[in-house]
């Protein structure tokens, strides 16, 4: 299992944070309209996003789906209580659940639970069936909460000014 390493902040000037806004906004840009976008050169611009992935500010690229077009319109959270903190069950547990099918973000968190879990499906059966077959199982378990959710939003985000 991959462990977080400390990473200190990166200094970002404000070319830095337009680039990165634009991105979040839509990470389909390609350079041109990005340079274009910001009224920055082409070769600066992409200078500038490769020293940004370079340096680990820029992760990744994803797509969002449309989970109810996919056929799985239910989504929840499931928070998970352990009944005992042994490090090889919790390693082993936290790699099982976020392999499990349907699981769209496993969190490994501290207070009274352990590991909350951002799940889709398809009905409410198949939730019960979810949480019978993947997270109860495991015999470390000593509770689960289901929560449904009702709306989803994007937030505000982290970027100043976005």
């Amino acid at each position: 299992m991959p462990k977080t390493q400390r990473v200190e902040p990166a200094d970002l000037d404000d070319v830095d944070l337009r680039i990165l806004r634009a991105l979040a906004a839509d990470g389909r840009l390609t350079n041109k309209a990005l340079s274009t976008r910001l009224g920055l050169a082409e070769s600066t611009c992409a200078y500038r996003v490769r020293a940004l992935r370079d340096r680990g500010v820029i992760t990744g690229t994803s797509v969002r789906l449309s989970l109810p077009a996919l056929g799985y319109p239910i989504q929840a959270f499931i928070k998970v209580r352990l009944g005992s903190h042994n490090r090889a069950h919790v390693d082993k547990l936290y790699a099982a659940l976020a392999e499990a099918p349907g699981v769209i973000q496993a969190f490994h968190v501290a207070g009274e639970d352990d590991f909350h879990l951002h799940v889709a499906v398809d009905t409410p059966e198949a939730l019960r069936d979810f949480v019978l077959s993947h997270v109860t199982v495991h015999r470390v378990v000593r509770q689960t909460e289901t929560q449904l959710v009702f709306e989803l939003r994007d937030g505000a985000g982290v970027l100043p000014g976005s």
